[in-house]
This record gives structure tokens, C-alpha cells and sequence, in this order.
């Protein structure tokens, strides 16, 4: 092998495999980062054996070759590299990577490559396309809402339909659920519904991140594995196989009292009140207030306290519809849809103080429908 490249594209495509380098595994060479030539381009593969990142980047072709060399040894080598032409090479019947740079020069034992795992491919089942900025808005709305711990394996995933021409994600902890459902640009044969591991969806939003051309979705026929086909990578991982809860039912059909408010005056208020929550189990108490008099705005009151640090409260305007309420929630949960929603109105559903809270964007994108339920904290009013 002998290829050249640059330093920050090296980096980049490194970065981008690296979060599918096994940690710990009782099979070694899945902690190496395989890098092959492949039609005049640089080929980076890794996998954990349940997801399978590969990433191609731009470099001079020289001679053919293909190494798997330590992931972690040869990415923090790379990126304290200058900004130059990277040079590597691998002579025949070698297991030894060189790796030069501008003065710096390295040499980086490998491992067989033919002992390294091979890349899943998928040829058969469902396949779509849906525009990039679509599906990453989809997966940031979505993916934080799911479970981290793996008691109830399912809830780790987010929930995948395909419906005619319309793609729907939803996730649940057990505390919060968030559905958000999109256009695609043509109908699928056939509806299908998967649960996808959350962490593969991320890592498809990081990669595709900046990207403008369409990605492909394909699920195989046995609905075992899924691959995203972007630009210059392909993702693939297994998917979580289980029934994934009936989330409508738990979306409210109707509310007592319904709140306007500014997401970031939401937010800046929430922020302010989770210093105090954080010694007072994290609660958030929200009160709603319909306004008096010809103006007829009303006020959320968004307040914590702890009896050994004290108390807040911040009150911003809204447009309140129905009778006076109050709601409390956990901090993180409410900062974390904030968050995702960015900007713009949002509108704040309750029912009771023990029932769930719904919160729905006023303007959301075209073609797009999102909702996040979020559980009620019980406190002493």
C-alpha cells in the first residue's frame, strides 16, 4: 500500500469510523480500524459486531493495499498531526503501517486484515430515500428521549415506521415519549415498522451532519439489520428485536389547560430554575395563569426550591386557555425538549398535576408533526 492524503480529511473520516471501535470485547481486532484502498479512494472500516461504520475519503492511489491497524494509537497519532499531506505506506508482506507528515514520521504495528470481520451488506428487503435535513431533524427530536439503561432493551431503540409516504419515529424511557413524524419524498412498496438502537441514529445525524444529498434507508428482509447509505459512508447496524410500546395510547386526546409560551424565555426560565432543583430532586414546579383584562396575557410561573439552598421563580407571559394549573416535572426532561425545539411558540398541554404534560411546536416544519409527553413530578403544593 502507498496512499496520500490530507491531514484533516484523514481526521475527519477517522473520527467518523471511531465511534464503532469496539472498547471491550473479547475480540481483539475489532479495537483496530481497517484501511484498505478501494477505486481510488481511502477506505476506513470498524464495528463492534452490532454496528459497522465505514467511511471513504479523497487520497492519491499509489499502490493497493490493506492493513487494520489500532484505532485509538492511529487517530490521536493523526490529529496532533499539521495540516499537511499525510503519506502512508505498508510494504509487501508487512504488518507495519508507516505514517509521515510534514517532520513527523510513525510506524504502527497492524494486525491480518483477513481476521477482521466483514462489513454486513444488505441486498434485499425495504429501501427508501428521504431528504438528509429531514431524517436529522427526526433523529434530534427523537433519539435523546430513549432509554440509556438496558433493563428493557427496547426502550433503548427508537421506533422506525414506514407508512405510505410518511416516516414516523418515536422513543420512551418510561418518563417521556417523543414522536415525530415526516414526509418522504415517494410512498414505500410496503409499511414496515423497526426499532433501531438510538446510538446508531446519532451517529447517522453526526456523520450526515452538513450533508445535502438524500440518504437510504434499507432494511433487510428478516428486519435484522439496517444500512444508511450517506454521501461518503455507510452505517450499519443490528436491530433490537422486541414490541415496542403503543405509544398512542399514552399521547392525552384532550387537556384542561393549555399554555403559549416563547421556547427560549421557557428555556432561559427552566435553566434558572434547575440551578435550586438540582438540591431540591431536581423538580421544576410550573404554574399557569389565564391573563385578566383587555391585553389578556397570561403568566407561566416557572419556579424550584430546596430547603437548604433556597428558591427561585421566573415568570414569563403566555397565552393561557382554561383554568389555573400547575404541573411539576423534572428538570433535565423539560430542559432537554427546550432544547431540541430551539425557537419559535410552543404550546403546553395539562390536564391535572398528576396527569402528563404534552408539549407541541406552534409552527412546526412543513410536512413534520411533533409531540413530546413528558410524566408529572408529585409534589406538595
Amino acid at each position: 500500500m502507498k496512499v496520500s492524503c490530507l491531514q484533516e480529511n484523514l481526521s475527519a473520516g477517522l473520527g467518523d469510523v471511531g465511534r464503532a471501535v469496539a472498547s471491550r470485547t473479547p475480540l481483539p481486532i475489532t479495537n483496530n480500524v481497517l484501511i484498505a484502498t478501494d477505486n481510488g479512494r481511502l477506505k476506513l472500516s470498524a464495528t463492534n459486531l452490532e454496528l459497522s461504520i465505514t467511511s471513504w475519503i479523497g487520497a492519491k492511489v499509489e499502490e493497493e493495499g490493506v492493513i487494520a491497524v489500532p484505532a485509538r494509537l492511529l487517530t490521536e497519532f493523526v490529529s496532533s498531526l499539521p495540516s499537511e499531506q499525510v503519506e502512508m505506506s505498508l510494504p509487501a508482506r508487512s504488518r507495519s503501517l508507516n505514517v509521515k507528515c510534514a517532520r513527523f514520521e510513525a510506524n504502527i504495528s497492524g494486525a491480518d486484515p483477513e481476521e477482521f470481520p466483514p462489513t454486513p451488506t444488505i441486498s434485499d428487503g425495504l429501501e427508501v430515500e428521504i431528504a438528509s435535513d429531514v431524517l436529522q431533524m427526526a433523529i434530534q427530536n427523537v433519539a435523546f428521549a430513549a432509554a440509556t439503561e438496558d433493563s428493557r432493551p427496547v426502550l433503548t431503540g427508537v421506533q422506525l415506521e414506514l407508512k405510505g409516504d410518511t416516516l414516523l419515529l418515536a422513543a420512551a424511557d418510561g418518563f417521556r415519549l417523543a414522536v415525530h413524524e415526516a414526509k418522504l419524498g415517494s410512498a414505500v412498496p410496503e409499511d414496515t415498522s423497526v426499532i433501531i438502537p438510538a446510538k446508531t441514529l446519532s451517529e447517522v445525524s453526526r456523520i450526515a451532519s452538513g450533508q445535502e444529498e438524500p440518504i437510504k434507508i434499507m432494511v433487510n428482509a428478516g428486519k435484522t439489520q439496517v444500512l444508511f447509505r450517506l454521501k461518503d459512508a455507510e452505517i450499519v447496524s443490528q436491530l433490537i428485536q422486541g414490541t415496542f410500546p403503543n405509544y398512542g395510547q399514552l399521547i392525552p386526546k384532550d387537556f384542561a389547560t393549555r399554555a403559549i409560551i416563547d421556547v427560549s424565555e421557557f428555556a432561559r426560565a427552566t435553566r434558572a430554575a434547575s440551578i435550586f432543583a438540582r438540591d431540591g430532586s431536581g423538580i421544576v414546579r410550573l404554574q399557569m395563569t389565564a391573563g385578566e383584562g383587555e391585553d389578556g396575557v397570561g403568566t407561566l410561573s416557572v419556579s424550584a426550591r430546596s430547603e437548604e439552598v433556597g428558591d427561585d421563580e421566573g415568570k414569563i407571559d403566555a397565552t393561557v386557555e382554561g383554568e389555573p394549573a400547575k404541573i411539576a416535572f423534572n428538570s433535565k426532561y423539560l430542559s432537554d425538549v427546550l432544547n431540541v425545539l430551539g425557537q419559535g411558540m410552543v404550546a403546553l398541554e395539562t390536564s391535572s398535576p398528576s396527569s402528563p404534560g404534552v408539549l407541541r411546536p406552534m409552527s412546526p416544519a412543513e410536512g413534520t408533526t411533533y409531540v413530546h409527553v413528558v410524566m408529572p413530578m408529585f409534589v406538595q403544593w
